[in-house]
């Protein structure tokens, strides 16, 4: 095998890894993978590629890896299914066999023992190999019938004469599928509200949305309208620094909360004499009415004026809760062991993020805006000179977890409030496919994420050249090599606050288009993941925690990979725009599968009202984007397709008879025409419907436009309603009265 060429070896390394030797795009047309892209990724990935001598020792490294190793570092079996056998390799001469002994033994996530075997001596050898002289044998072991679902510690000890060798592994047991619940099997469908929580008004807020307001709309949306479900922006933790880091699905963390939303009047520490100074001080209440004011979120003001707040809450949390001086305070108090308690249980990777945090903080202070520009010492989590740091700086570290914790408690209160009111689901959170590689994550994550490449997606009839997101992938032969550990823990921490969780892009568990740092993105390809794995174990979290699991299936999805969707469990994300027929026409409802959550649009696309007005073609045009003849040829197609729209609508009966065909005639969104597209897809027997606050009341600009940074003001628009407004508007409630018709309110 290795006496081939150089551009051979190149390729069987990056099949290897996973890297697709070619793809077919949402045209179907054929693109070969480069040998200039192949050698790029395999180097990002840590591969030692500059020739031919380089190549040749890492295809006899990896083939030779799995037996130095002793075994594989995760097995996954299904509940139900037949258990299968792990597979461990041992040195050992043929003089040796007959001596081998292997003890090994499972313990579950408590650490409880729960079984135990000692195979031997004498093995049976499936298979043997010679490495560097040294002859190996595998030998197979079946894994014990019957367990639970859940994660177990294996622990592997092998003897025999002149033989020792000891391995770990982990073994998941998972169920066949994601949580779904019994409703839907018996004819069950629910609707719900989705909204973008930064951009709810209200008379009381500091200029963006926040967990009061979110509170209000569950005592009205949940208690009063009968929505199942109340359906968010991303809520991860975001830097609020305007215009790079403001994007919910470019956060800082995916594992911790925006400090945004947390509503700091709520905060007990606020009613102390010191903080009430402060929030009736004349020039203070004067910068809120101005930040409540704004048409446009100040990211930065309004993070200045909490921040100011949250400081003083802070000090006055540490004097009244604890007792003894740094670094050993002792909590004296019940809201003091609270917080011991939470810091304590969100472990490691919460003092990580508050480290970042603290640390990211110092280095703007000094002009460096991104850690892999901070000295040395500082770019790993774990060296000494973090140690150091950690010790030094206690007290100002313990602020951001005192933060977090109160996003956390305000949270936790939300989600006990949606069940008070009865919402089977909860809410429906929006799990980001990546985080800035410049962020907490990135600086935390390095030793499974690819820094040198990015992610996106391959060209298509929207972008041409092809889409850079900007986000560092995961690197799938470190992710297994690590026990999946980043994945679940960026799960677990998403299914905390909500009875389902969308997860963007989801065809990432399967394949994610990889760009070499540096080359245009139309030069990418395909790189391939472990999905039976990651499906297994997101089927397995999900099942815990009771969450149904979305999966945003929109774009370049091959058929197989839906069907390996459907069959875990996961409902597909049907968009009423994209549900069209070959001929362009609408699909009728009873087209959309029944596993499935229906809306009309999404935040990266036009608003009901703003399709049907033509704002986002005008919008591209006032950018630059296109004009002439692509102008008018974009301008007649969306005529035709209005046109489609008003044919299947009144073929399901679902507008006034004297609503004219000619949607020239119609020339802005009506209250019949909105009503009638929500109408449309509750006769869907799609499981959940999710209904947009911007379409029902008629908002026409678009949340964000894809491919802009700062030429539009993507997530900075405020609703034109207040939230006491918005749960007057009689337009909601009458459509709240259609869906609890067609789709029930339990």
């Amino acid at each position: 095998m290795y006496d081939r060429s150089e551009a051979e070896l190149l390729r069987l390394l990056a099949d290897r890894a996973g890297i697709a030797a070619d793809y077919y795009d949402i045209a179907g047309t054929l693109h070969v993978t480069s040998d200039e892209t192949r050698r790029a990724i395999l180097s990002a990935m840590g591969f030692r590629v500059a020739g031919r001598d380089e190549l040749i020792a890492e295809l006899i490294e990896w083939d030779d890896r799995p037996w130095l190793k002793g075994c594989e570092p995760v097995y996954v079996v299904r509940s139900g299914r037949d258990t299968g056998s792990w597979f461990l390799s041992v040195p050992c001469w043929p003089s040796e066999e007959s001596s081998v002994e292997v003890r090994w033994s499972l313990r579950d996530e408590q650490g409880t023992l729960c079984h135990e075997r000692i195979e031997g001596p004498g093995l049976a050898v499936h298979e043997e190999r010679f490495i560097d002289g040294r002859r190996y044998i595998r030998s197979a072991f079946v894994f014990p019938a019957g367990l639970s679902p859940g994660y177990y510690d294996g622990v592997v000890c092998a003897r025999g004469v002149a033989i020792e060798r000891e391995a770990t592994f982990l073994l998941i047991v998972a169920p066949e599928r994601c949580y779904i619940p019994d409703r839907f099997f018996n004819g069950g469908r629910l609707w719900g509200l989705s909204l973008q929580l930064y951009s709810l008004r209200s008379e009381r807020n500091w200029g963006v949305g926040d967990f009061r307001d979110l509170a209000d709309v569950v005592e009205w949306a949940g208690g009063k309208l009968g929505a199942a479900a109340i359906g968010l922006n991303p809520l991860h933790a975001l830097k609020n620094s305007m215009p790079y880091h403001i994007s919910p699905y470019s956060p800082n963390s995916r594992l911790f909360l925006n400090e945004l939303y947390i509503d700091v009047e709520q905060v007990p520490e606020c009613a102390a004499p010191e903080v009430q100074a402060r929030l009736t001080d004349p020039s203070f209440r004067a910068r809120l009415d101005e930040l409540r004011r704004s048409e446009l979120i100040d990211y930065d003001g309004v993070a200045r004026a909490k921040r100011t707040i949250l400081e003083v809450c802070y000090e006055i949390f540490l004097r009244d809760n604890f007792a003894g001086n740094e670094p050993d305070l002792k909590p004296m108090t019940e809201r003091g062991a609270a917080f011991d308690s939470y810091v304590r249980g969100e472990g490691d990777s919460l003092v990580r993020y508050a480290l970042f945090q603290s640390l990211d903080e110092d280095q703007r202070t000094g002009g460096v805006m991104q850690w892999a520009d901070w000295p040395e010492d500082f770019r790993r989590p774990s060296s000494d000179a973090m140690r150091e740091y950690e010790c030094r700086e206690r007290r100002k570290i313990r602020f951001f977890l005192y933060v977090q914790w109160l996003a956390a408690e305000q949270m936790n209160t939300l989600v006990n409030k949606s069940v008070d009111v009865g919402m089977p689901v909860g809410f429906y959170h929006d799990l980001a496919l990546g985080s800035d590689r410049n962020g907490a994550d990135g600086w935390r994550f390095q030793d499974v994420l690819v820094l040198e490449a990015d992610c996106g997606a391959p060209p298509d009839a929207f972008a041409p050249d092809g889409q850079n997101w900007g986000f560092s992938p995961v690197d799938p032969l470190r992710l297994r090599e690590t026990g999946y550990k980043f994945f679940i823990d960026v799960l677990r921490h998403n299914f905390r606050h909500g009875g389902a969780i969308r997860i963007d892009h989801v065809m990432a568990l399967f394949r994610l288009f990889w760009i070499p740092r540096g080359m245009p993105a139309a030069t990418g390809t395909y790189v391939q993941y472990p999905w039976e794995d990651l499906v297994a174990i997101l089927a397995l979290e999900s099942t815990r925690r009771k969450a149904l699991i979305i999966g945003e299936d929109l774009g370049t999805v091959p058929d197989w990979i839906r069907e390996r969707l459907y069959e875990a469990g996961v409902l597909s994300y049907r968009v009423f725009f994209f549900e069209r027929t070959a001929t362009g026409d609408w699909k009728s409802p009873g087209a959309y599968p029944a596993q499935s959550l229906a809306v009309v649009t999404t935040h990266d696309l036009p608003t009901l009202t703003g399709y049907w007005e033509g704002a986002d073609i005008a919008l591209r045009v006032q950018l630059g984007g296109v004009a002439g003849e692509t102008e008018r040829r974009w301008l007649d197609e969306r005529c035709r397709d209005k046109a489609r729209m008003l044919a299947a609508l009144k073929a399901e009966g679902l507008l006034p008879p004297e609503t004219p065909d000619d949607p020239a005639l119609i020339p802005q969104m009506t209250w019949d025409v909105a009503e009638a597209v929500h109408r449309y897809l509750a006769r869907t027997p799609a499981w959940l419907m999710l209904v947009t606050v911007e379409d029902v009341i008629g908002v026409r600009d678009q949340v964000n436009l894809p491919g802009t940074v700062d030429c539009h003001p993507n997530w900075r628009r405020k609703l034109p309603l207040t939230v006491e407004g918005l749960t007057c508007d009689r337009r909601v409630e009458r459509l709240a009265a259609e869906l609890r018709t067609w789709r029930g309110s339990e």
